[in-house]
């Protein structure tokens, strides 16, 4: 089952965002992950959000220990995201 996932992180600018998603090897505009189904990021007035679509959330948590975590850090962000999950009811994909 789909699930959305809120990620804030606390301290975090676009910039240390765009290292993650380059040593990623993804590209904006580009693919995401396997499993990922949406992605958009924003500055907050804390830091970052980001929001995502992913197919489980299985495949979301796994991604994000063996990316998001090691990668964020290697990029200076040292504390790790408040994350929220959203059940999905429906979601539409590109027209």
């Amino acid at each position: 089952m789909p699930v959305a996932v809120q990620q804030d992180f606390s301290g975090a600018t676009l910039a240390q965002y765009d290292q993650v998603v380059q040593k990623m090897g993804f590209r904006p505009g580009g693919p995401g992950a396997p499993g990922g189904l949406f992605h958009w990021v924003t500055k907050t007035d804390a830091g970052i959000r980001i929001i995502d679509v992913w197919e489980s959330k299985d495949q979301f948590e796994k991604f994000a220990a063996a990316k998001i975590g090691p990668i964020s850090a290697q990029a200076g962000i040292t504390q790790p995201p408040k994350v929220t999950f959203f059940e999905i009811h429906n979601y539409l994909t590109e027209g």
